[in-house]
């Protein structure tokens, strides 16, 4: 499955999918690396293993249609069938899901629809609950409302901070990540609604 990565900043969880891919164990074909950051760290993660990177600096667009449309483009020369999310810090407009040729996956640190949106973690830790996680989950026009493929739960202690609780689940995002792209590449996943079922026997 030809895929595309669009990632702002440091790029973890695209290493993650790198790592896999590089063992073998993800069945895709990275097409591209995008970023609005040209300093991102996660183009030169993509560069040292040989992916192609492009950058789309929002300044460097007289608007956000304009950007988004040079994304479109890039998406559709390279042929993606996958595009992947992975802490890429600006919201899709419904005119670029609408218009997009492929599925768009994302990833969440929280068990959503609990606490959508920015700062997830620290939502949780004031809302006080006992439990968060990350979801996977099919980008849709909604905020974080898409259809969920995947979550797993991490336990919030006492004593945690924004911090400790952001690590936590991104560790868990580096293994659920890889293992739901791994499975709509194998077309194990279907989604029927808000539904989504995983073939994992067939």
């Amino acid at each position: 499955m030809k895929i595309a990565v669009l990632a702002s900043g440091r790029g973890s969880n695209l290493q993650a999918l790198i790592d896999e891919w590089l063992e073998g164990s993800l069945p895709v074909e990275f097409m591209g690396v995008g970023s609005d950051q040209i300093k991102a760290q996660a183009l030169l993660r993509a560069e040292k293993v040989g992916i192609p990177t492009r950058a789309f600096p929002r300044e460097n667009y007289p608007d956000k249609q304009a950007q988004e449309d040079d994304i479109l483009n890039w998406l559709e020369e390279l042929g993606v069938e996958l595009l992947v999310l992975a802490g890429y810090m600006r919201i899709l407009s419904p005119y670029f899901i609408r218009r997009a040729e492929c599925l768009i996956v994302n990833i969440h640190p929280s068990l959503l629809p609990a606490f959508p949106g920015l700062n997830a973690q620290r939502q949780a830790l004031e809302y006080g609950v006992k439990v968060s996680g990350c979801t996977v989950h099919f980008v849709d026009e909604g905020m974080d409302t898409g259809p969920i493929i995947m979550q797993e739960a991490v336990p919030v202690y006492e004593e945690d901070t924004v911090e400790t609780l952001s690590q936590r689940i991104l560790q868990v995002e580096h293994k659920i990540y890889p293992e739901a792209i791994r499975l709509i590449a194998l077309g194990k996943v279907e989604c029927q609604g808000r539904k989504v079922t995983i073939k994992r026997h067939s």
